[in-house]
Order: C-alpha cells, then sequence, then structure tokens
C-alpha cells in the first residue's frame, strides 16, 4: 500500500448527527480530495486502472474525493478520511486472476448420475400401484 497522504486536500464542513452544541458551529465533516492524474507515487497504468475503478467517486476535474463525518471532532474524521481512502486505491489497484475454466472429472459425472438415479428410483417407488 502505498501512501500518498501528501497529495491529499481537504475540506471542512458542518457536519449533521450527533453533536450537542457543537452541531450548528464546529465544522467537523471532513472532505478528502484527491487529483488523480497529477499523482507522482502511481504511473499511468495504475492511474488509468483507478479511473476504471472508481469513476463513480472521480468528479469531472478529475478529484477523487470522500466525506467522513462519523466522529465528532474533525481531527478524528481526517485520520478515518485518510484511511478510507488508502484503502479504497489500495483495493482498486488488485487485479483480479483470471478463472480458469474446468471440467468435471469422471468420477464426479458418474456420482452425479448415480444420485439422479436413485432420487428418481425412490420417487418411482412412491407411486401408487394397482
Amino acid at each position: 500500500m502505498k501512501d500518498f497522504s501528501k497529495e491529499l486536500t481537504f475540506k471542512t464542513s458542518r457536519s449533521s448527527g450527533a453533536g450537542g452544541q457543537n452541531v450548528n458551529k464546529v465544522e467537523t465533516s471532513v472532505t478528502v480530495l484527491w487529483k488523480v492524474d497529477e499523482s507522482e507515487f502511481f504511473n499511468d497504468d495504475q492511474k488509468n486502472l483507478i479511473h476504471t475503478k472508481l469513476k463513480n467517486r472521480i468528479n469531472a476535474e478529475g478529484f477523487l474525493f470522500l466525506t467522513v463525518s462519523e466522529s465528532r471532532t474533525q481531527l478524528m474524521n481526517k485520520t478515518k478520511a485518510i484511511e478510507k481512502i488508502l484503502e479504497i486505491v489500495d483495493k482498486a489497484l488488485v487485479i483480479p486472476k483470471k478463472r480458469l475454466a474446468t471440467k468435471p472429472s469422471k468420477s464426479q459425472k458418474q456420482k452425479r448420475l448415480d444420485t439422479k438415479k436413485k432420487l428418481s428410483e425412490k420417487k418411482e417407488n412412491r407411486k401408487f400401484k394397482f
């Protein structure tokens, strides 16, 4: 995991929810912004991967943004925002393994046919015969 927290910019705003008397006075909600294209920590391929996987979080100007207002303090929200954005970018950079198509073995096929035959016989025995 690369720590690109030096490239992040922060905006604060009043957050809704719990806060008591401070809720209408103190700006505790933190929005973290990161300009993906101007990053020095990632190469062009990684930036393209981030753009494709996180396109719904990146705005028209190319900023990846995330808002956190879980805590009552600005400092806690700022640290949580940094953790979350690092985690989101780290997950976006993971390339999943390609699935290799496999065929069932002969014994698996035979076992499936045997269970089908047993079930069929069981149901056949349930029928009322004259």
